[in-house]
């Protein structure tokens, strides 16, 4: 189950990490954030931030020009 969903349709690069890094804060550690994004940049932009940030990309998918991003909040 998703804690909080972030909508970041719309918005371009670095606008969705942006967003997604300051709502992740508030998530408790071991939730989930849902991000919806339209930029094709942010597949790989989430890849970027799970890695340098140490939270868990759990699924990453494609739905009619919309991606849906899950994050895990692990520290």
């Amino acid at each position: 189950m998703v804690e909080k969903t972030l909508d970041a349709r719309g918005l371009r690069c670095p606008l969705p990490i942006l967003k997604a890094r300051k709502a992740i804060l508030e998530v408790s550690v071991g939730g989930t954030l849902e991000v919806l994004a339209t930029d094709p940049g942010s597949r790989e932009d989430f890849r970027v931030f799970s890695q340098t940030t140490g939270h868990a990309l759990v699924s990453e998918r494609e739905e009619k020009g919309e991606f849906v991003f899950v994050v895990r909040r692990t520290r």
